[in-house]
This record gives C-alpha cells, structure tokens and sequence, in this order.
C-alpha cells in the first residue's frame, strides 16, 4: 500500500495537489485501497472510487483542470481497460447503424427530468455561446441565433438538424427565423418530448438514424452529435450530408473536439456516460470531408463549454432534491463527475469546442465569417 500512495502521491505533485492536504482542489481519500485500485484501473478506477465515496476533491473542477494540464493522464500512461477499449473500437465499428440508438437508451432517455432540471430554458445540451452573455440562458440563446446567421437562414427554407434533441434549434429556427425543420435523434424521449415542446410549429421530429436519411435539404445543422459517429463511420456521415444537402447550401458541423487523433476514449466516460462515443480531431475531420466540402469557416469557442457546464453542474446541484427520488447517492456522484471533470477539462484546452461551416462547392466571392 505505502509502494502505492508513493507513486500516487508523486503523480499528482506534479500538478500541484496534495494528499489530505488543505489548499483547494487537494485530494481527500476516505478508502486506502484508492492508490492500488487508481494504478491498476487507472482513469475507469479513479471515477469508480469517486461514485464509491472513496475520495472527495472540492472544488472537483479545479482538481481536473490541474490534473489535465499538467497531462497527468499521458503520465501514468494506458492501463488494461484503456487498451482493451482501444483494440476493441479497432476491431469493430462500435457505431455502427445496429447500436446506433444504445447511446439514446442509455444517456438521453435515463429521464427528462433530470435535463429539465439541468439545462437552459430551451433544453439546449450543447455549449452555450458567452460572448455577450452572462447567464446560461442568454448564453444558448445567443449560440442558437449564431447557428441561425452563420448559414443564412431565410424564411421558407427546409432545415435538416442531426442530433436534434428536444428540439431547441428547431424550435428557435422555425419561430425566429420562419423556416421548417426536420430533426432527428435516437432518443424516444427526446422525440416524446421534443414533438409537445415544437407543436403548432412546421417541425417534424423523428426517431431516425442518419444513414436513413434520402430528403433534399436546404442547410443542415449538427449540434453536438457528431461525438457518436465514431471513426469508422465519419467518411459515410460526410457522404450522406453531401448527397442530401442542396448545391448552394451549407453544413455547420458544431462537434466538441480533441486535439489529437485517436481511438481511445475515456473508459470511465464510455462506461457510465456516453457509450461508444469519439472525440474527432482536426485531421480526422479533415480527412473526412476531403473531395466532398469546401471548409468555409472554423471558429473554436472550447473554453466556453468550461462556462456551460458550470452552469448545468449549479442547476443540477440546486434541483437535486426535486428529482432525487428518481435517482439514487451513487447517480448524484457519478453526474456531478461526469459534469465537473468535463469542466475541467476544458477548462485545461485538453478539449476544444467546433463550429465548421461546410459547402459542396465553395461560396461564390467566399464566406463571411460570422462571429
């Protein structure tokens, strides 16, 4: 045990936190078996032990925020889980078009009220947009309307979202602007209640997977769900946007993204989050539109998600008590870690935040970036 916390100790020195010490973000062990089980199940052991009760850190965000910027992950390299999971999504095609809805089952339907309880007014699960805002609302409202005017939505226009969710941008697409959308998810209770919260609206929401797709659109739009296509599939999600967008329309491809090329993803994250879902990076992204989009536009606005998800962590902790008979100590913890440790994250520049606005045969006189 003492050979365990030495190294455990030495790690985290490194990115300024000490063991049971007293400054912000120090780590607090309640379990001795904490350093044996961090070493040998590494960062699926480190968000187990925290659901567990086996350690605290306070503020959780801070904590990760110097652990990922000092690259302590990278430091105590791959362990079992990591590399299984890596082998495994080299083999095969975790996203493919036969567990393309087990990411809806097991994170969007797990209950509406959570997301009522932590989202914006619009239940907008994606980064907000801070620059002129204070507040999560304004801060969605503001990233919706941008969405809007970077590919110059006009009135009568037919919209495809992919990844529509409950319908936010639909929503404020179809009223602010006058336009129609079409939305799809692979979530039943995003559908459910994404069709109460657009009706009387010209939107059609759709329990669909995008490889079905065979309608003519206008633009097309994709908030946040380009994280589930996953490597093996981006070339034939690129192929698919192209064949179904018009020739003078344009894709903004709104992704979170990393900046290296990979086929790991956090074991915890993948276990207990977002089942089968990728970071791209710039090259995979690259590589995937290359012969088939003009890139017209990349904006990074990453550090913003630190913001939103501060912001959603507040609400969730401030409701907890109006959905907690629906969810037990062990979901509280693992929610609160999933949320703050993503901060953290991007808080470090570990993750960074895309809008990529594509056409198929580049803009006549070129495109103005909208900011």
């Amino acid at each position: 045990m003492k050979k365990e916390k030495k190294i455990v100790e030495s790690l985290l020195d490194e990115a300024g936190i000490s063991i049971n010490g007293s400054a912000p973000a120090d780590i607090k062990i309640q379990n001795p078996k904490f350093y044996k089980r961090v070493l040998n199940q590494g960062s699926l052991g480190l968000g187990e032990s925290y659901m567990d009760g086996w350690w605290n850190a306070e503020p959780l965000d801070e904590f990760f925020d110097r652990l990922l910027a000092a690259k302590i992950d990278e430091k105590a390299g791959k362990n079992l889980s990591m590399i299984l999971y890596g082998l495994s999504s080299v083999v095969f095609n975790l996203q493919s078009k036969s567990r393309a809805f087990i990411i809806g089952k097991r994170h969007y339907d797990i209950g509406n009220d959570l997301y009522e309880a932590m989202l914006d007014r619009r239940m907008t699960y994606t980064c907000g947009y801070w620059k002129n805002a204070d507040n999560l609302d304004d801060a969605q409202e503001a990233k919706l309307d941008l969405v809007c005017r970077k590919i110059g939505l006009k009135k009568g226009q037919k919209i495809l979202d992919i990844g529509c969710g409950w319908g936010s941008f639909a929503k404020y697409a179809a009223e602010k602007y006058g336009v129609e959308v079409v939305g799809i998810t692979v979530s039943e209770e995003q559908v459910k209640l994404g069709k109460k919260l657009c009706e009387g609206l010209p939107i059609e929401i759709r329990l669909q997977d995008y490889r079905d797709i065979n309608e003519k659109f206008d633009h097309i739009v994709s908030l946040g769900m380009f994280e589930h296509v996953g490597p093996k599939n981006y070339r034939t999600y690129m192929k698919v946007a192209s064949r179904i967008l018009k020739d003078n329309g344009l894709f903004l491809l709104h992704t979170i993204g990393s900046n290296d090329s990979s086929v790991w993803f956090e074991p915890w994250m993948d276990k207990y989050i977002f089942p089968g879902a990728m970071i791209p990076s710039i090259k995979q992204i690259a590589k995937s539109v290359e012969g088939l989009f003009v890139v017209e536009d990349w904006h990074n606005f990453g550090a913003d998600y630190d913001k939103t998800l501060m912001a959603w962590h507040k609400n969730f902790e401030e409701n907890w008590d109006k959905i907690k008979l629906n969810y037990d100590e062990r979901f509280h913890r693992m929610w609160r870690y999933y949320l703050l440790s993503c901060a953290g994250g991007f808080r470090a520049r570990k993750n960074q935040l895309w809008q990529v606005v594509l056409s198929k045969n580049g803009v006549p006189g070129g495109y103005d970036s909208i900011r």
